[in-house]
Parts: structure tokens; sequence; C-alpha cells
């Protein structure tokens, strides 16, 4: 999880093949309405996000259901957001934190973020433009209580793979 440009593509796809499970990109399920308005620099709004969300929270059931591991690139900036995501665990306990859906924040200074966007921008890469950051830094907001990891996204991304790796081992042994 984490703003644009923190690296949720790159660092979930690479997670992914380590954890040999599927990767999903949440900006792939975003309608065309909501890239659009990113294109055009305009924040998306709670009655954009919420349908996505709620779509990506059913995927994320249907996977855990059968009982598949999936890694999910998402921003998930506010605790609203994590919390539909967390009830695609049907044992989830609203406010618990206790769900099988994990996050791991890919934290960056804004200046380092700025400018992974500029660089994707110009090579035409992605449709969230850099003036957009802002909006997602402002919204972003981590409850210590949540037990969300945080990596610092300016390792190299072997490290950071190898790093949520042994975070999430850390944590099976802990349960």
């Amino acid at each position: 999880m984490g703003v644009s440009g923190a690296g949720k593509s790159t660092i979930g796809d690479m997670l992914a093949k380590v954890l040999n499970c599927s990767f999903l990109d949440a900006d792939d399920f975003h309608p065309l309405s909501n890239k659009e308005k990113m294109r055009q620099g305009i924040p998306l709004s709670e009655e954009d996000r919420i349908p996505w969300l709620e779509m990506l929270r059913d995927v994320l059931k249907e996977n855990l259901v059968v009982g598949k591991t999936v890694v999910l690139g998402c921003s998930s900036l506010q605790k609203h957001y994590r919390e539909i995501l967390r009830c695609a665990d049907a044992a989830y306990e609203h406010g618990s934190y206790a769900s099988k859906v994990q996050f791991v924040l890919l934290d960056a200074q804004a200046e380092v973020l700025a400018g992974r966007l500029e660089k994707r921008a110009a090579e035409g890469n992605h449709f969230m433009p850099v003036t957009l950051l802002q909006s997602q830094l402002d919204l972003l907001h981590i409850d210590d209580a949540e037990g969300i990891f945080r990596v610092d996204a300016t390792l190299s991304p072997q490290v950071i793979v190898s790093t949520i790796q042994a975070l999430l081992l850390s944590k099976q042994a802990i349960h």
C-alpha cells in the first residue's frame, strides 16, 4: 500500500513471484471514469473510491475462500478503506485489525515520490499525474493500532521484497 510512486506494482509483482501467488494491481480495477478523472488531475471522491474498494474486497474474498494467497497493490490510504479490504476475511471482526488481509506501507519522502511520478509521466507509463501526489499524501492516515508494516520504499526492490517476506514470516510465527 502507499501513494502513487511508492512502488506498489513493482514490489507487489516481485513479492507475488517470491510467494508463488498471484499479483493484482488495484489500478487495473478502476473504471475508465476514475482513470480519466485522475488523468485530468482531479482527485477521486468517496463516491469514486468506495465501489472500487468493494470490488477489490470481493476479489480478495474469492481468493481467500479457496485458500489462495494473493498480493494486492492498492493505495489503501485511509483506515476506513483498509477496513473495507479487511472484510474480505469472513472471520474479520470490524475494528479488531485481526484479518488474513495484511498491509505493508511502502514509505518514501514526497520528493522521491514526485521524482518517480515525473519519470513515469515522461515515459507515458501511468495515468496518475504528479499534481495529485499531495492530495494522496494528505489522505494517507496510518493508525499504529492497525499493525501495518512500514518499509522504506527507497531501498532496492530486492531488499524491500526480502524485508516484507521476513515481516510476514515473523507475523506467522507469532500466530
